[in-house]
């Protein structure tokens, strides 16, 4: 690495952690810019059901730079490899400028997989197995995940019906093609993580009540525009959580208030999966120290920026 290249800050945390709001104050105060690590605020026109939440990218007025956010229209194919290519052009953009990159996000792989240059992310995709997986429960799918093992295993992350079918894919591939990935864990960026570890409760009670502000903000109204936009239910239904759930509800197979209440279950459920994910990635090695997102932003913020500035 070039000494005079800026160490990469990373800011993770689990749904409604605040990470973003965090992440952009942090970016202000060391002159640096936002790489997003969202697996669908790549898409144009998710917005509300995401929580792209663009209007935090203002301080004072001043506008902090954003990457890797609204990159392919809803509906496009886009994954972990993609965004491994996407996200080593914006570092060296942002760096190119002698700025400081800000990595913020909830997706745990993706954050991983840039870190430690994971090759596995190239395997092709396997339509014919596509198409059989998808006619799997998601229990199937987990017992079928466990009984084929493959030197992917360890890494992959099954937090989705998504990932958890695209690790059986990679799997499937390894299995039969064996030696045909190389595989480094070594990292390519010198970087610091920190990560916003919010109680129990209080995320909760955060998550419940931004569905409701978001739902109030046009969420439904959101996917409706997609459909009418020509993305298929069936991809927003692959997209997870709440375009799965608001398809269900306008189809008719959920009324409104089911939709809901699945709903905000689903989204707990996927946070208390977000933090095991970055669990294993401290046991796979990545340090994360870890702040105390019951805190106020600011002193998060004066926390992260005074130890960044001791580590450069």
């Amino acid at each position: 690495m070039n000494n005079e290249q800026k160490p990469l800050l990373i800011i993770l945390g689990p749904t409604a952690s605040g990470k973003t709001k965090l992440a952009v104050q942090v970016a202000h105060r060391l002159g640096g810019e936002i790489i997003s690590a969202d697996s669908r605020q790549v898409y144009r026109g998710m917005d509300i059901g995401t929580g792209k939440d663009l209007s935090e990218y203002v301080v004072d007025g001043q506008a902090v730079p954003y990457h890797l956010i609204d990159l392919v229209d809803a509906g496009e194919d886009y994954n972990l490899h993609r965004y491994q290519q996407d996200f080593h052009r914006a570092v060296a953009d942002i760096q190119s400028r002698g700025r400081v990159q800000v990595l913020c996000g909830g997706t745990g792989l993706y954050i991983e997989a840039v870190l430690k240059n994971h090759a596995y992310t190239a395997v092709p995709v396997n339509e014919p197995l596509r198409d059989e997986l998808e006619t799997l429960t998601e229990a199937e799918l987990l017992h079928r995940f466990t009984l084929q093992p493959s030197p992917f295993t360890p890494l992959a992350d099954t937090s989705t019906r998504k990932r958890l079918m695209r690790a059986i894919e990679i799997g499937a591939y390894l299995n039969a093609n064996p030696g045909a990935v190389e595989q480094s864990s070594v990292p390519r960026y010198n970087y610091r993580i920190f990560g916003v570890d919010v109680p129990v409760d209080v995320r909760r009670q955060r998550i419940t009540t931004r569905l409701h502000d978001r739902l109030t903000e046009g969420m439904v109204r959101e996917v409706e525009d997609l459909i009418r936009n020509g993305v298929s239910p069936e991809k927003l239904v692959f997209y997870g959580l709440e375009y799965k759930f608001i398809v269900q509800y306008l189809t008719g197979e959920l009324d409104y208030a089911t939709m809901i209440a699945r709903l905000e279950t689903a989204i707990h459920q996927f946070a208390k999966r977000q933090m095991t994910f970055f669990r294993k990635m401290e046991r796979d090695g990545l340090t994360i120290e870890w702040l105390d997102g019951g805190e106020s932003t600011q002193w998060m913020t004066e926390q992260i920026v005074d130890r960044y500035l001791i580590f450069t």
